[in-house]
């Protein structure tokens, strides 16, 4: 089993429509105290970056010292609606790419690629959708541009009835793309790294999908957990107990999954840079979970530590 710590590598607090309009990077100037805690557990984590990121030069000069360490990897995060060609009407509206035209869509890929390119010196090959908006119809685009790793994937994920993706029907283990869905196996070359999101009881699939899709998905869902019959947990240590978190691992590992895929923001990681870590307390309280779970899955599961790509290589050389 291998851990990979994937992280939306982004401005500051980009849930605040203000935010958005009026970007900051204090966050990417913080990477530094973050990445030490990685290291304290030999973690490699893959910093995904955004457009607005890759163009800051002061957040590129801090992404090329990690990048030189060896122990990292800078992939690539489209934010639909800050990466050109966009508008002041899409920083507005906050759109899923999936909503784009395609002729859109490939040009905010080509320059969302050479911005990174510029900033770190090598093109990006690993790549995660904002907002989880990535859909089948982007696969061929992002074969063509070198990318190999895809991980915008949530299993049991459904945002249907905001216009948003489906994934509920995805499995947990990674798996070649299709050109037509995004949920199951095909013949592309671009590997599908689901981030891992299971429910807290074992359930027939049917099941569970029936869970992902219930009418008026937030409310019905709030009141399962809150009867504490059903809940998703996500290796998210923003969203997640840590409880759950290791309730997932170990249950992944007992389903002889290949791999723990661990997500969170980076401005998560700074005080008020988001919506969850208001206070220092919220933030030492998180750094906590982050490094109790950490410890536990190198430890204990004795997950070995890769980035996105370093993933893949491993994953396509293993016997099956």
């Amino acid at each position: 089993m291998h851990l990979l710590v994937g992280i939306d590598t982004e401005g500051d607090n980009q849930w605040d429509a203000a935010a958005r309009l009026n970007q900051r990077f204090e966050n990417i100037y913080a990477l530094p105290r973050l990445h030490a805690l990685f290291a304290r557990h030999n973690v490699r984590p893959t910093y995904v970056i955004t457009y607005p990121v890759a163009t800051d030069a002061r957040s590129a000069e801090v992404l090329r010292t990690l990048d030189a360490g060896g122990d990292c990897e800078i992939g690539a995060h489209h934010h639909a609606w800050e990466t050109p060609p966009c508008t002041d009407d899409d920083v507005r509206k906050h759109p899923y790419a999936s909503m784009l035209p395609r002729p859109q869509f490939e040009a905010q890929l080509a320059s969302l690629t050479e911005a990174i390119e510029r900033a770190v010196g090598r093109r990006p090959v690993s790549y995660r959708s904002g907002r989880f908006g990535f859909s089948a119809d982007h696969v061929s685009a992002l074969e063509r541009s070198g990318y190999e790793v895809e991980s915008s994937v949530a299993p049991l994920f459904y945002e249907s009835h905001k216009g948003g993706p489906e994934f509920v029907e995805a499995p947990l283990r990674p798996y070649f793309l299709a050109y037509d869905t995004a949920t199951h196996p095909g013949s592309s070359r671009l590997l599908e790294v689901p981030l891992s999101v299971a429910l807290n009881r074992r359930l027939p699939r049917g099941l569970q999908h029936t869970y992902a899709r219930l009418p008026k998905p937030y409310a019905s869902k709030r009141i399962l957990r809150a009867l504490r019959l059903l809940r998703l947990r996500w290796l998210r240590p923003s969203y997640s107990s840590l409880e759950d978190m290791i309730g997932l691992a170990r249950d992944l590992a007992r389903w002889n999954e290949p791999v723990l895929n661990l997500l969170f923001h980076s401005s998560e990681a700074i005080v008020g840079g988001s919506p969850y870590n208001r206070t220092q307390a919220e933030l030492d309280a998180f750094c906590d979970r982050l490094e109790r779970f950490l410890s536990f899955a190198t430890r204990e599961l004795r997950a070995v530590p890769a980035t996105f790509s370093e993933f893949r290589s491993a994953y396509v050389s293993a016997p099956r």
